[in-house]
């Protein structure tokens, strides 16, 4: 069991009389993580909403029904909780329960009915965690940073779901069945896709411009829809825990970029299923972009388990200067140049310097990545 670093926050938010929200990609392991924290509870009760039974019984219940079901429990743990009709409503009337000691906890894969249903009804009554596939930090606390470190390589290019990590000998198999069968799992049950062959094939043209910053309208060429269809079908990719996106940083400078955007995804594994490219490192051409996209979602991983409400962005302008990642925490700006290559030079551009003297610049790369990554 490979201990989760958002465990001990869980554990610390179960004392509050709040309802637990986890949110996190089908197959990151929420179902094991809170396992393990309700193991030698003397009465816990798990829902499994994607089970029909499971689901009925919780599904449009009266306050008072919710009451007799939860109150003979130490611990609730409700799963897939998207599944459920009005479950915004049913967190709100648990919630409110005068008199229940029972704490309880309500998981889902993604953040479409989910979070969309919660928001409005269950306000102030939840707190909301999020989990990810493995970071690094975790794996090196579980063995070692040089341990670790010798396993970069296969970390760029198999990702970091735990499954993968835990049995690398059917990397690929369980890769592939991970991204066909579970990735687009709640999305091709959501009512707003109309064309499943047409968000795998923006899935895979995101992919293949991992690093670089993506076009709206280009996409929608691309791929002969309209770019709101791409705007809200990138949004929904984001909701699931496919991708996220950056947006381009801008304040003082007439020539920096303002609305442009680039793309990551949250496991290098599922991009590189995408596209069915699992080839070393000596024969890729995208060893550039893997590392970036390892580097930025891990940072995305450190900052959500932290707590930070940092903001992260890139950083172009119109002659082509760019700085891989900027994060903007209370006023304050540290800039990052994320290079596979330890040898390769880079320095911040001059004029960001000048605009903004007061950042910090770093170069992140293989042999100095702890640092960014814890």
């Amino acid at each position: 069991m490979i201990k989760r670093t958002i465990e001990k926050s869980i554990l610390d938010d179960l004392k509050k009389k709040k309802v637990i929200i986890l949110l996190g990609a089908r197959q990151v392991g929420k179902t094991t993580m809170l396992e393990d924290i309700v193991e030698g509870k003397a009465k816990t009760l798990s829902i499994n909403c994607d089970d029909l039974d499971d689901r009925l019984m919780i599904e449009e219940r009266s306050s008072t029904e919710l009451r007799h079901l939860i109150s003979p429990y130490e611990i609730v743990f409700i799963d897939e909780a998207q599944r459920v009709k009005n479950i915004g409503l049913t967190i709100k009337m648990i919630g409110d329960l005068k008199n229940v000691d029972t704490r309880v906890i309500v998981t889902g894969s993604s953040s479409l009915e989910l979070t969309d249903g919660i928001n409005e009804p269950a306000t102030g009554r939840t707190i909301e965690h999020k989990l990810y596939p493995f970071s690094l930090a975790e794996l090196a606390a579980e063995t070692t940073q040089r341990e670790e470190g010798r396993l970069l390589e296969q970390r760029m290019i198999y990702g970091l779901y735990p499954e993968i990590v835990t049995d690398p000998s059917d990397a690929k198999r369980n890769l592939m069945t991970l991204t066909n069968n579970y990735l687009y799992k709640d999305l091709f049950s959501f009512k707003g896709i109309h064309k499943p062959d047409v968000l795998q094939k923006l899935v895979r043209a995101l992919a293949l411009q991992l690093g670089n910053e993506v076009s709206y309208n280009e996409l929608a060429n691309l791929l002969g829809i309209d770019k709101e269809t791409v705007e809200n079908y990138i949004g929904l990719l984001e909701k699931c825990f496919v991708v996220f996106r950056l947006e381009s940083f801008n304040r003082n400078m007439r020539n920096e970029i303002k609305k442009g955007k680039k793309i990551y995804f949250y496991d290098n594994g599922v991009r590189n299923a995408v596209i069915s490219n699992f080839a070393p490192l000596e024969l890729r051409t995208d060893v550039g972009a893997l590392w970036e996209n390892l580097m930025v979602s891990e940072r995305v991983k450190r900052n959500s388990y932290a707590g930070s409400y940092a903001q992260l962005y890139f950083w172009r302008t119109h002659d082509q200067k760019e700085i891989d990642l900027i994060e903007e925490q209370d006023g304050i700006l540290s800039t990052f140049e994320i290079k596979h290559n330890p040898k390769a030079k880079a320095k911040p551009p001059k004029a960001f310097v000048e605009n903004y003297p007061n950042s910090t610049w770093q170069v992140v790369t293989p042999e100095n990545f702890w640092e960014f990554v814890k």
